[in-house]
């Protein structure tokens, strides 16, 4: 997987983002419902690689398999899917909402050298883990350092 430098001016196009957001909410003061509705986030994600493989794990908690779409494309894995907020308490009883809610989207670069047929996905306790299989050629191999022989020896052997 590529490692992906911080960007600081992605973090300010955010902060642009929600502010605008605020200040479009206090205008229309419908800011609170659709925030509690459909809210931008997107899951955390832990990227290891094995002898083997590489790893990562998503936490997507409260979502379904059933809204969860993976996607390989161009060396490209993409992660789509929703959360989606259940209306069945009234909204007036609720006293905080601090949970993230509505679709999110996340893509990774995979290296070459993960076999793309092999890749399988597994949905266990609101963590979603992707198991990226290398090809066997692309596996390390170790190469013995052998002590050069003195011409004395190598004239003995003959």
């Amino acid at each position: 997987m590529a490692i992906i430098r911080w960007d600081p001016f992605r973090d300010l196009v955010s902060l642009r983002e929600k502010m605008n957001r605020l200040f479009e909410d206090a205008v229309t003061s419908r800011g609170e419902e659709r925030d509690m509705i459909a809210s931008t986030w997107s899951p955390s994600v832990d990227i290891y690689e094995t002898e083997s493989a590489i790893i990562m794990n998503a936490e997507v908690p409260g979502i379904e398999e059933k809204d969860i779409e993976i996607k390989i494309e161009d060396n490209t894995l993409s992660l789509k899917g929703e959360r989606k907020f259940e209306k069945e308490t009234k909204e007036e009883n609720y006293h905080r909402i601090e949970r993230s809610y509505g679709s999110f989207y996340r893509s990774f670069t995979i290296p070459r050298y993960v076999d793309q047929d092999k890749i399988n996905a597994e949905h266990d306790s609101g963590v979603l883990k992707i198991t990226m299989p290398k090809k066997p050629e692309s596996k390390p191999k170790t190469i013995k350092v052998l002590k050069p022989q003195k011409k004395s020896e190598a004239k003995n052997k003959k």
